[in-house]
């Protein structure tokens, strides 16, 4: 049974036709309306996004770029922010888009691009409060959950109380991804780093963030083979887990198992190398947090500590040969010496690490690792009419990923190619003036997600990259 979280082909035939008519196309090209809700309709404002889309805008030279930012920066404030009260405190509960529960990953994700706005705006304070009050709330339910309801006693609402694990009130869906747990670390980092405020760090927050450590630890799976387990029934392979849902075998290496990828998709080999590389940045973020914003050496320390025990294990267990007398990192490995090669293009990926600040973008190992995966070396790599970029298997073949993309346009330096990333992103909205999930490789009028907030906003942090980055580019006509 698939949960319909990116199940769905989106039939934008009507309008990619329309569009392909020479008098159509020049009409959208001329007027190009904003796809934005109506402002009374928004569902979150604020002054200093609004001012960030201005300033940003003057800068473009290419209008529908230009309109493709003022479309999607916004996107989640527009659409998928519920800002409330709880326990006298602030509460935010944000969802992915067209499906009505919080992922930890996503929700974190969607807040990071306006973070450096925070100082600015203290409503948008409170919102990063709110959802650092939320994920905190929901790592507690249960820290193996990777998205959860609105209503911490509601059912889930995603078909996944059939699933075989221990499904509680308030989970929508509970795959165990290592990443799930390492994003509200960096956007807590983040935060404190944009704002030196305080108030979001709290007692509660301590404790979830202490919970967070304890799993990493607990799939280490050094004694046994922890609490977790998963299997869903009747479905493709990329559902459910061998092994009475325990995934397959491993030599306990001191790496952490990640029964699943950030696609949701079940992992072949249990050491999830990419997540594993952002557990050690995530754990450092968040010591960094512990120590200065709670004076809390003690648990600082402690995240630390994984953080190098990782750390070592994959630079003993992590990397593999490329075929070319050179080393890359693995996609995954079983800590037995087997490893596969690959890359998806949910983030953590191989090719994202540098955004996630897991490796340097001009390190040679990353350097490498990300052109292996750029490459026909990678199965989801797809080069089609409409573009080339990587996909991965949630969504099938030939089914190409715009993050994957503009992840690739924000590692590159050479000015011709970022030039043609934000061609093939121009050409592949299919009409819609949003990202989205997948398009195939050569019809972008075949889609998948047509509200998909995640990678609206990292186009919006491609923008923001390429006005520090590349301004003389940025203000030319692609």
């Amino acid at each position: 049974m698939n949960l319909g979280r990116r199940d769905v082909m989106v039939g934008a035939a009507a309008l990619a036709l329309a569009t392909t008519l020479p008098h159509a196309a020049g009409a959208a090209r001329a007027v190009r309306p904003s796809k934005r809700p109506a402002p009374g309709a928004r569902r979150f404002t604020s002054p200093a996004v609004e001012a960030e889309i201005k300033r940003v805008k003057a800068k473009m030279g290419d209008p529908e770029l230009a309109w493709l930012f003022e479309n999607c920066y916004p996107n989640t404030l527009d659409t998928t922010v519920k800002v409330g009260i709880v326990d006298g405190k602030p509460d935010a509960f944000v969802i992915t888009g067209d499906i009505e529960a919080l992922w930890l990953r996503d929700s974190s994700a969607q807040l990071q691009t306006y973070v450096h706005l925070a100082p600015k705006d203290p409503a948008l304070r409170r919102l990063f409060a709110g959802l650092i009050a939320r994920q905190a709330r929901c790592i507690l339910i249960d820290p193996y959950a990777n998205a959860f309801m609105e209503e911490p006693t509601a059912l889930s609402n995603l078909g996944a109380r059939t699933d075989q694990t221990e499904m509680k009130p308030g989970v929508a869906e509970r795959k165990w991804e290592i990443d799930s747990l390492c994003y509200p670390m960096r956007l807590a980092h983040g935060y404190w780093t944009a704002t030196r405020d305080k108030t979001p760090f709290d007692a509660l927050w301590a404790k979830a963030m202490a919970r967070a450590v304890a799993t990493f630890r607990e799939q280490q799976r050094k004694t046994d083979k922890g609490p977790y387990h998963f299997q869903r029934l009747n479905v493709s392979p990329t559902e459910t887990l061998m092994f009475e849902g325990y995934g397959a075998p491993t030599r306990k290496v001191g790496l952490i198992h990640s029964m699943f990828r950030p696609s949701d998709d079940a992992c072949l080999y249990p050491f999830l190398i990419p997540s594993n590389l952002f557990a050690v940045a995530a754990l450092r973020m968040l010591a960094t947090v512990q120590r200065e914003a709670r004076g809390d050496t003690a648990a600082a320390a402690d995240s630390e500590a994984l953080a190098a025990e990782v750390e070592a294990a994959l630079n003993a267990h992590g990397r593999m040969a490329d075929g070319q007398g050179n080393t890359v990192w693995a996609y995954e490995v079983d800590g037995f010496g087997n490893a596969i090669f690959m890359d998806d293009a949910n983030v953590p990926s191989l090719s994202g690490l540098p955004l996630l600040g897991a490796a340097d973008r001009r390190d040679p190992m990353f350097r490498r690792t990300a052109a292996l995966a750029w490459s026909e070396r990678n199965p989801y790599f797809f080069s089609g009419q409409a573009a080339r970029g990587i996909g991965g298997p949630h969504i099938g073949l030939d089914m190409i990923w715009p993050m994957s993309i503009i992840t690739h346009a924000m590692n590159s330096d050479d000015d011709a190619e970022i030039r043609q990333c934000l061609a093939w992103l121009k050409a592949t909205h299919g009409g819609t003036g949003f990202m989205h999930e997948s398009f195939h490789k050569d019809d972008p009028a075949k889609f998948t997600r047509s509200w998909f907030a995640w990678a609206n906003g990292l186009f919006g942090e491609l923008i923001l990259d390429l006005e520090r980055r590349k301004p003389a580019l940025l203000a030319a006509r692609i």
